[in-house]
């Protein structure tokens, strides 16, 4: 698959790796066990936005990308959104250790690892050979409803204030 379009349905057997929101492990020094979280599953009957930044700390994803979505949550929620989650490429960990980092608690921004950069290879959006894209999807019931791929190194068509426009 290269890209993935409007009308395209959420592909199958997509699985993420995260690790779970517990209140008694919310210390940055606390670690969870990571499981798997069955995309395909979890987003066929549900509203969705999904994000990719290519790396958790880094410096546009911090200060530019994450920090709509977490202002912008209500609004999306708002709109009929059930989950907003964010992927990048790397591990269970380091992805918790960013949600806890932001402070998103409870049923807030799931915050998930792309082993292997395995979805982002799938739908051909990846930057360079090791990272995750940047981009943004809205998926309604299985569907694809809206997809955009940065086409540069800002954050533009993915960023919470784009795809709240399209909801």
């Amino acid at each position: 698959m290269s890209g993935i379009k409007p009308g395209d349905a959420f592909p199958e057997g997509i699985k993420f790796s995260y690790v779970p929101y517990n209140p008694e492990s919310d210390s940055i020094t606390s670690c969870g066990i990571p499981i798997d979280y069955d995309a395909s599953k979890e987003f066929s009957d549900k509203k969705v936005v999904l994000f990719a930044v290519p790396g958790a700390f880094t410096p546009s994803c911090s200060v530019r990308h994450l920090p709509g979505y977490i202002e912008k949550y209500s609004a999306l929620k708002e709109k009929g959104v059930d989950i907003v989650a964010v992927i990048a490429m790397n591990d269970a960990f380091v992805m918790d250790a960013w949600r806890k980092a932001n402070g998103v608690k409870g049923d807030g921004i799931i915050f998930l690892a792309d082993p292997g950069i395995a979805f982002s290879k799938k739908i051909g959006w990846t930057k360079g050979p090791e990272r995750t894209g940047r981009y943004a999807l809205i998926i309604d019931h299985g569907k694809i409803v809206y997809a955009e791929n940065e086409p540069g190194g800002d954050v533009t068509v993915s960023s919470a204030e784009a795809v709240l426009a399209k909801l």
